[in-house]
């Protein structure tokens, strides 16, 4: 069993007006098998806990910790991370003109074992994981993301969480965008790499739409950079009869 600890994690950003705090004491944490989902409105800091655990270099760490299994994720380079077994799924993946979505994930499989995986093995897992996400076989020659649709790029990120076999994914808004049918295959995707791997994800969301597909051992409020309230999957019911509301006047 592995682990993911974010101790009293404070996180700021520069921009124009200067340094502006984000997250304000983040405590959580996430053991193998689980899933956490982080819920709350616009600017409340959920993405920006995504990126500061991949190591976005946009994020500066002010204080508290990041550990796996004891080790401090806070002095890993972004790469080390992933080795190490962090992913991210983006809210908005970025395109990669002149990469082949092929020797992307070649690629990166190399990097994340060490060695390359066999060339005819590994295409027959690619394209049998490419069925299951309902992704045509000529998806593998186009470029990253390149004219990808909203759904077409979601399902790329989960086809790469599938076949990297993380630790634990950081799924930022993977719902975002996506219409029922696409947001019900990405969802099965997500289920299979949890049930095969153990996986533990924290799953970053407005809505709980995605929660009815993927069902959350724990659920987080996250509310001006902190964690408002912690509770079980009753605690996303709950959100979705009464909104942020009472969250929000709080913290007035």
């Amino acid at each position: 069993m592995s682990t993911l600890e974010i101790r009293d994690l404070q996180v700021s950003i520069e921009t124009d007006q200067g340094t502006k705090p984000i997250l304000k004491g983040v405590d959580l944490t996430i053991a193998s098998g689980e899933i956490h989902a982080i819920m709350g409105p616009n600017g409340s800091g959920k993405s920006t806990l995504a990126y500061t655990i991949a190591g976005h270099p946009r994020y500066n760490v002010d204080g508290g910790s990041i550990t796996l299994d004891g080790e401090n994720v806070l002095e890993m380079s972004v790469d080390e991370r992933a080795r190490a077994g962090l992913f991210l799924a983006m809210q908005y993946p970025v395109e990669i003109p002149g990469v082949t979505v092929a020797n992307f994930l070649r690629t990166a499989k190399t990097a994340i074992d060490g060695e390359a995986p066999a060339i005819r093995g590994w295409a027959k897992t690619v394209n049998e994981q490419m069925d299951k996400l309902r992704m045509d076989s000529s998806f593998s020659a186009r470029n990253v993301n390149e004219g990808f649709s909203g759904g077409e790029k979601k399902r790329h990120e989960i086809l790469q969480l599938e076949l990297l076999k993380p630790r634990f994914a950081v799924l930022d808004e993977t719902d975002s965008g996506l219409d029922v049918d696409a947001l019900k295959i990405v969802s099965e995707g997500v289920n299979r790499a949890h049930q095969e791997t153990d996986l533990g994800v924290l799953l970053i969301t407005h809505y709980t739409r995605i929660l009815r597909y993927i069902q959350p051992t724990h659920v987080h409020v996250f509310v001006n950079g902190r964690v408002a309230e912690e509770g079980g999957r009753e605690l996303a019911d709950r959100l979705e009869d009464e909104g942020y509301d009472r969250y929000l006047t709080a913290q007035a």
